[in-house]
């Protein structure tokens, strides 16, 4: 049970990703707060929690609020007493060029996907602090680091994703507080089905076309990316601070 006794937050888990971390953090024996802006795919994932027998309260939180990050902490703080571990995977899918994308774009995916980071990191650290330390893990993506033909807003972002876990890696050092990342490549989530109703595709020829990068020749799926991002937030990982673990089936390895 690799996060036995741990408090963790897992933002944006009531889908894809967030949802297999969530229901992997428990089974690895943490108390999970399901931290979602959506009330009943965060809720239904917090009741398969219970069902299983782990422990989970869901707690609807907008990110980019700094109030509504605040009281998630609160909230996992009064069911569970503390906060041991932070993953910041909810995020905005916002794509486009540089004359498409409005400012209210702009605004909305560096409000969730880096501000939206930082605001829970900032709410959790006097828990973190007060327990000698902990663990964050920050869900970058492999368009953190290449080029993508339209996906401007979203790179942008994610590229400052991971100079936000290096920064944090290193001002937080001090604290026993270590900072990691993952950088997913194509998964099979929600997200990735709404991008391509958006460009009309066939779903199934769609995954086929998106898994052809990666030399495993498929695409990944959240309970995978989930393994690393456990890994990341538990004592097997403990000399690890500032790094980014690549987990998209070798897809950037040139």
């Amino acid at each position: 049970m690799l996060l036995e006794g741990k408090v963790a937050i897992v933002t944006g888990a009531g889908n894809g990703i967030g949802r297999a971390i969530a229901e992997r953090c428990a089974r690895e024996g943490a108390a999970v707060v399901v931290a979602d802006i959506e009330e009943g795919p965060g809720k239904e994932v917090t009741d398969s929690i219970k069902s299983s027998g782990g422990r989970a309260i869901f707690q609807k939180t907008d990110t980019s609020d700094s109030d509504s990050a605040r009281a998630a902490v609160t909230a996992a703080v009064a069911e569970f007493g503390t906060v041991n571990v932070l993953i910041n995977n909810a995020a905005a899918f916002v794509f486009g060029t540089v004359e498409t994308v409005t400012d209210d774009d702009w605004q909305r995916v560096f409000g969730v996907n880096v501000i939206g980071y930082a605001n829970m990191v900032r709410e959790s650290l006097p828990e973190l602090r007060k327990n000698g330390g902990g663990s964050v893990v920050n869900i970058a993506s492999v368009s953190s680091f290449i080029a993508q033909p339209e996906f401007v807003p979203y790179n942008a972002s994610k590229g400052a994703v991971a100079q936000l876990t290096r920064c944090l890696a290193m001002d937080l050092a001090s604290d026993n507080v270590r900072v990691n990342a993952v950088c997913p490549g194509s998964i099979k989530t929600r997200a990735v089905d709404k991008h391509i109703a958006s460009l009309g595709l066939d779903p199934e020829e769609a995954y086929v076309e998106f898994g052809k990068d990666a030399l495993l020749k498929r695409m990944g799926r959240p309970e995978e990316i989930a393994n690393g991002v456990v890994f990341l937030a538990s004592e097997e990982a403990s000399f690890m601070t500032g790094a980014h673990i690549v987990m998209d089936g070798g897809a950037t390895i040139d």
